[in-house]
C-alpha cells in the first residue's frame, strides 16, 4: 500500500507516528510524509492523481493538517480516522454536543467566545474546568474554584478563541485513559492534569467492565477507529472528560505494530462512516498492571505483519514531487 502521513512539527520525532511509519515501511509499504506547516502543497495535483490508498493525520488540534485531510477526503481519499469524526472531537463544543446526543455521561458544558463571558455561569456550578475548545495535550486547562478567581484565569485565556467550561467532577486525582486500536481496548492510569501534586506513575491497568463499555460506546458515537477516551470515576460513576483521535497509545503493548496494522486494515476497507449507529466491536485483551511508565508487559504477542502487495513503479507525478520535496519518511 501507499500511505500519506500528515505530521506537524510537534510530532516530528514522536513515537506516534514515527515508529508506526517505520513498522509500515519494514513490512514493505510505501509511506510519504506531508508536513503542513513547512511545505507548499499542490492541492490540485494531489486530488487529480489520488496516488495514496489512505491519508493518516497526526497533528495538533488547531494546526493546518486537518484542513488538508478534509481536502483529500473531498477528493475521495480514505482518511484515518474518518475526517468527519476527527472534526467532531477536535472541536470540544461539537464533541460535547455529539456526546450528549448519544447519551454519554459528560459534565454540563458551557461555551463562550470570550473568557469574560464565563462570569455568567451560576455560582452553584463551581468549581469549573475551563479549556480552549481546540485544545489538546492538556494545554491551557484551568480549574477555577470560584467566580472570584475567574478574572485571573480570563487573563491567561485571552486569545485562545472559543472556550468551554464544565463543572468539576470530584475524583481521586487519577484519570483513566482508555485507548482503542484494532478493535481492542487498553487502559492506563495516570495523574490528572488538574492535580499536578498527586504522585501517580502512569501504568497499564485492568479495564473495569463499566469503563470498557463506556469507551466502546464513545468510539461508536464519535465514529472513531483509533481513539483515546479520558474518564474520571466520579461520585455517580464514570464520566467522560475528553475524547481524542490518534492518541499517544502510551503503555499499550506493541503499540506501533498494533496501530500500523489497524491503519492498513482501515485503508483497505475505508474508515467506518462517522454517522454509523452500530456500536464498535471491541474486546479487552488480558492485561496485567505495570508499576512504571513506558514499561510494556513482557511476552505480549505482536499481530503478524501484513504483507505488502507488489507495488508498481510509481510515476513521478506532480503529487509525488510535492511529497518528495517534503521528505520521504524513514
Amino acid at each position: 500500500m501507499r500511505l500519506c502521513f500528515v505530521v506537524e512539527e510537534q510530532y516530528r520525532n514522536d513515537g506516534m507516528p514515527v515508529e508506526v511509519i517505520r513498522r509500515l515501511t519494514s513490512w514493505g509499504h510505501q509511506v510519504d510524509v506531508l508536513r503542513p506547516a513547512g511545505s507548499l502543497f499542490c492541492l490540485t495535483e494531489a486530488l487529480r492523481c489520488a496516488a495514496h490508498d489512505a491519508w493518516v493525520l497526526k497533528t495538533v488540534s488547531g494546526g493546518p493538517g486537518l484542513t488538508l485531510l478534509e481536502a483529500a477526503a473531498v477528493g475521495g481519499v480514505t482518511t484515518v480516522n474518518d475526517v468527519r469524526s476527527i472534526r467532531g472531537v477536535r472541536d470540544k463544543v461539537l464533541a460535547a454536543a455529539i456526546g450528549r446526543a448519544h447519551g454519554l455521561p459528560l459534565p454540563p458544558t458551557y461555551a463562550a467566545a470570550r473568557p469574560e463571558l464565563l462570569a455568567e455561569i451560576p455560582e452553584s456550578m463551581y468549581p469549573i474546568v475551563v479549556k480552549p475548545a481546540d485544545g489538546s495535550s492538556g494545554r491551557a486547562v484551568h480549574l477555577v474554584t470560584s467566580r472570584g478567581r475567574l478574572t485571573e484565569t480570563a487573563a491567561e485565556l485571552a486569545g485562545e478563541g472559543m472556550l468551554i467550561a464544565q463543572p468539576y467532577v470530584p475524583n481521586s486525582g487519577v484519570d483513566i485513559k482508555v485507548y482503542g486500536v484494532g478493535g481492542e481496548l487498553y487502559a492506563t492510569e495516570r495523574r490528572s492534569p488538574l492535580h499536578p501534586d498527586h504522585a501517580v506513575p502512569e501504568r497499564l491497568v485492568r479495564l473495569p467492565d463499566e469503563v470498557a463499555a463506556l469507551a466502546a460506546r464513545a468510539g461508536a458515537a464519535y465514529g472513531l477507529d483509533l481513539f483515546g477516551v479520558d474518564v474520571v470515576l466520579g461520585p455517580d460513576g464514570p464520566v467522560i472528560v475528553d475524547v481524542n483521535d490518534f492518541p499517544s497509545f502510551r503503555q499499550v503493548p506493541d503499540a506501533a505494530a498494533r496501530v500500523a496494522r489497524a491503519v492498513l486494515e482501515l485503508a483497505a476497507r475505508g474508515s467506518r462512516a462517522a454517522e454509523t449507529a452500530e456500536p464498535a466491536r471491541v474486546r479487552v485483551p488480558e492485561q496485567r498492571e505495570t508499576s512504571q511508565a513506558a514499561v510494556s508487559p513482557s511476552g505480549s504477542s505482536v499481530p503478524p505483519a501484513p504483507q505488502a502487495a507488489p507495488a508498481a513503479s510509481p510515476s513521478r507525478s506532480g503529487s509525488d514531487q510535492v511529497l518528495t520535496a517534503v521528505g520521504r519518511t524513514v
